[in-house]
């Protein structure tokens, strides 16, 4: 051992001497990870951080507001473990504003889905008609019975998607057989009626007592065109974001269950890698859009982080998840692009606004 390598073993075993067996060395351990924030319930109280505690890129900030605002946004909130980041509101629109959600609403009822399942009101795998009745499609009593709750979370039913958002008998028609075509349909709410009719109660009832109450939101189920559609502030939506951020727990309270969290926002079907139960996924290999039976290329959106997942509703009511960056995003307002589609390149362009902001 040369001269050099002989001090800096003695320097080491000094340190290592002058410890009582009682005594710790700790080198480079890591900081605790923060606990997660939850609003109080019933009250207008959210903590909230600031960019320079994060050390965040502070003059991204305004950038990505003007952004926002020329896109026709009406609100905006970053979410860090639970505490708000950034909160803005656009064009007369205030944090006890509502707005509707729109197809970002989905996610809702696949959080109920969830909740009855483990509840053992149903099963995922059961038949649609086991809980609504046989004849609410217009298949074949064999075809009909083909379909699944899961089916239907999943958007592979089979049903033609080509007949309009009407959703009664005579448009629940056939295109393939179940589990053969990914397509975007409504039939989805028909999941609000196996709830009512497994519950013993009113779709909303089931609702505010399992999930809207126990996490605080306001809101309320609206007719909307031909569906009933979630309207609330955007904090109650970012309360939703959170609870899923969570794995599903408010609190010590576990809303949904964490191991059915875990499904809903993993590939849920082999036709499309890019949609879990509802909710859209990023950082697949490939993806398939509403209305169209091709499949794309790439990740979903790839400016934005690999493990976002994503509500999205028409008009560009967004919440994204992103374990990686410990945040939530929401975004509610009209059409950025005057696209009417729950997914655009807005989605892109904003993200890589975010990215400078955050990264």
């Amino acid at each position: 051992m040369n001269r050099l390598g002989l001090t800096s073993f003695i320097f080491v075993l000094l340190i290592i001497m002058s410890c009582s067996s009682d005594d710790e060395i700790v080198v480079d351990e890591e900081p605790t990870n923060e606990e997660i924030y939850f609003p109080p319930l019933n009250s207008d109280t959210w903590e909230t951080k600031t960019i320079a505690e994060l050390n965040w890129n502070s003059s991204e900030l305004q950038p990505l507001l003007d952004y926002l605002e020329e896109k026709n946004s009406k609100s905006f909130i970053i979410l860090h473990n639970g505490k708000i980041v950034v909160e803005s509101y656009f064009n007369d629109h205030t944090n006890t504003s509502p707005w509707y959600w729109a197809s970002a609403g989905k996610t809702l009822i696949t959080a109920i889905i969830g909740i009855a399942h483990d509840e053992g009101l149903l099963n995922i795998n059961d038949k649609v008609s086991d809980h609504i009745g046989t004849g609410w499609t217009s298949l074949s009593l064999e075809k009909e019975n083909f379909i699944t709750c899961k089916n239907l979370l999943s958007m592979n039913s089979g049903l033609d998607d080509s007949l309009g958002d009407n959703v009664s008998t005579s448009n629940l028609q056939y295109s393939a057989d179940t589990g053969d075509r990914w397509a975007y349909h409504n039939v989805y709410v028909k999941l609000q009626n196996v709830i009512a009719e497994a519950s013993n109660q009113t779709w909303t009832s089931y609702f505010n007592s399992k999930l809207k109450d126990r996490i605080g939101m306001t809101g309320a189920w609206l007719q909307t065109g031909d569906f009933d559609v979630y309207w609330s502030t955007t904090r109650s939506m970012a309360r939703f974001g959170l609870l899923t951020y969570t794995g599903g727990k408010w609190e010590t309270n576990q809303i949904i269950p964490e191991n059915y969290l875990e499904d809903v926002v993993n590939t849920s079907q082999d036709l499309n890698q890019s949609y879990g139960y509802l909710w859209w996924l990023n950082g697949k290999s490939s993806y398939r859009l509403p209305q169209s039976q091709i499949e794309f290329s790439g990740v979903l959106i790839p400016n934005a982080p690999s493990d976002m997942y994503a509500a999205l509703g028409k008009n560009d009511q967004k919440i994204y998840v992103v374990p990686s960056k410990n945040i939530v995003v929401i975004r509610m307002g009209n059409a950025a692009n005057n696209e009417t589609f729950a997914l655009s390149d807005f989605d892109n362009q904003l993200w890589l606004r975010i990215n400078a902001l955050i990264d």
